[in-house]
């Protein structure tokens, strides 16, 4: 059979070493010609020892991948682009050592969304800590964009990654012991989003809780005259309760105990959506009796949706509550939302609108060292502020963006774009919010299919059961292929771990990782227990 995009070649070596067949009718190696092996072996030495996921880019003669399977742990995903002259290359060359491994996974031809939602499941920080891209040049200069879009597509994965793992970081105990301890709050009689799925009309206001709020009240409060659907963050409740504006419901999302400064000292009887995560102590704020419970994707609320309970699903990927506030109208199918407070950034030198937490939580703090005034300029110069964005026509627009606020707004924006309805933002001096452009002959009603959940557990039952599936938990011994060794039961008991070992993976820095698991195991069984 004659090759069309490859020839081989033997090294000095001895190996065959496959060489790209040119247009021109050159050939080009995609190796040493002199020793193949020991040139990958020398690269794959350059690693660091934490790194546990390299990613290779064009497989060539399987010598770095296959350097990589025996000089280190890590998990391999080999990424490689026309499939026609990849069956040249498996014609002239031996990969079946390499690809039997548990460890390695080929990618042939794969869209940007396959590369990113591999990583996304598969790339476990805790359990691989760093990662690695390593690219084939003689391989990837000849299909650069096709690699250049796949490391786009890596770059994106691994940011989000990133971005959660951080967060794990700082709430992985947090989230943990709030979702065990709210799941003995769930029984026959918890509400679902058909307690405000009633509403008929397709109107929505979501109040957030930047400057521009004080602007905006009177125009609110004429939204509540009109009987359009008010969906209010836990922030910017305060503000309407002042001005006699009761929501129809209210989100909450930050698992931090500050956010019972949000509904101390308030009274009202619209419905309390909050994330499983929250605070249990803010199921006493819920004054519609019960709270309306939803996941916004932690493991453990994922596990116990499918085991337990079947809560609600809200995207909070964008770290914000307002996010939060716009997944939920969706989820509610709005086909008109006007945005309130939206700012996503600090106007004239003011952070939030007038009346949130943050203005008593500072006056109960001042003394004559830090002041008032003090306190608000510290909040206000946390972060670094960033160049402006949209100055069109040189106008001067009075308003600072930090980088965690114009990620807020970006992905607002991300998800404005896929919300079927009209959004608007109420006038405000802040960053303006780039919205689509509303279609309305392409809305459709989505049928979110709430019914009411059967319980066939108790809460108790359900921990318990969960408790003694993390006993039986096997012990990790090669974390490369630790999740890959486990059943599928197994495997989501101990992904619900994971954001628990990621902060003591950070308190503890010098464990190993099969001590960090381990202790993991304690830490969640003794939460249990001590409920």
């Amino acid at each position: 059979m004659k090759m069309k995009y490859y020839s081989f070649q033997k090294s000095r070596s001895g190996d065959a070493v496959p060489s790209l067949i040119l247009p021109s009718g050159d050939t080009r190696p995609l190796h040493s010609l002199f020793d193949p092996k020991r040139e990958a072996e020398r690269l794959i030495s350059t690693i660091t020892g934490d790194t546990g996921f390299l990613i290779f880019l064009g497989i060539g003669g399987g010598f770095y991948p296959q350097a990589a399977l025996e000089n280190t742990t890590a998990k391999i995903l080999v990424i490689d682009y026309n499939r026609e002259s990849l069956k040249e290359l498996f014609q002239g060359n031996n990969y079946s050592e390499l690809f039997c491994s548990k460890r390695v996974t080929l990618l042939v031809d794969p869209q940007e969304s396959e590369i990113k939602d591999f990583i996304l499941h598969n790339y476990r920080p805790v359990l691989n800590n760093g990662i690695k891209v390593i690219p084939l040049r003689s391989r990837t200069e000849i299909d650069s964009h096709q690699f250049e879009k796949a490391a786009a597509a890596i770059k994106n994965a691994i940011e989000i990654v990133s971005s959660d793992y951080s967060v794990q970081v700082h709430f992985g105990k947090r989230w943990y012991k709030n979702i065990i301890r709210n799941l003995l709050s769930v029984n026959s009689d918890t509400k679902t989003f058909s307690a405000i799925e009633s509403f008929t009309g397709s109107k929505y206001a979501i109040v957030a809780a930047g400057p521009s709020l004080d602007e905006n009240i009177s125009s609110l409060a004429e939204c509540k005259s009109r009987k359009v659907f008010i969906i209010c963050s836990d922030t910017a409740l305060p503000v309407l309760l002042h001005h006699k504006i009761e929501p129809d419901a209210v989100v909450s999302v930050d698992c931090q105990h500050i956010s019972y400064y949000h509904f101390m000292g308030n009274n009202l009887s619209c419905p309390l959506i909050i994330d499983i995560a929250s605070p249990p102590l803010l199921c006493n704020f819920s004054f519609s009796k019960a709270p309306i419970f939803f996941s916004s994707g932690h493991p453990l609320a994922v596990y116990a949706s499918k085991h337990f309970y079947p809560f609600p699903f809200l995207d909070a990927s964008g770290g914000n509550v307002t996010y939060v506030c716009l997944s939920l109208a969706k989820f509610l199918n709005a086909k008109h939302i006007t945005l309130f407070g939206a700012d996503f950034s600090y106007i004239r030198a003011k952070t939030y609108a007038r009346g949130t937490y943050i203005y008593p939580y500072f006056e109960k703090r001042q003394n004559r060292f830090s002041t008032l005034e003090a306190q608000f300029s510290e909040f206000l110069f946390r972060g670094d502020f960033l160049e402006k964005e949209n100055d069109d026509n040189n106008m001067t627009l009075n308003y600072k963006e930090t980088s965690k606020l114009r990620f807020y707004r970006k992905k607002i924006e991300e998800l404005a774009a896929s919300v079927d309805a009209e959004i608007i933002a109420a006038p405000g001096k802040g960053a303006p919010l780039n919205l689509p452009v509303f279609n309305e002959q392409k809305t459709s009603k989505i049928n979110n299919g709430i019914k009411k959940p059967v319980q066939s557990v108790t809460a108790v039952q359900f921990l318990e059961q969960y408790k003694n599936d993390i006993v039986r938990l096997p012990e990790l011994k090669n974390h490369a292929c630790y999740l890959s060794c486990l059943d599928e039961k197994q495997k989501d008991v101990f992904t619900t771990l994971l954001p628990v070992s990621a902060y003591l993976k950070n308190r503890y820095p010098k464990f190993e990782l099969k001590d960090i698991i381990e202790e993991t195991k304690k830490l969640c069984i003794k939460a249990i227990d001590n409920l």
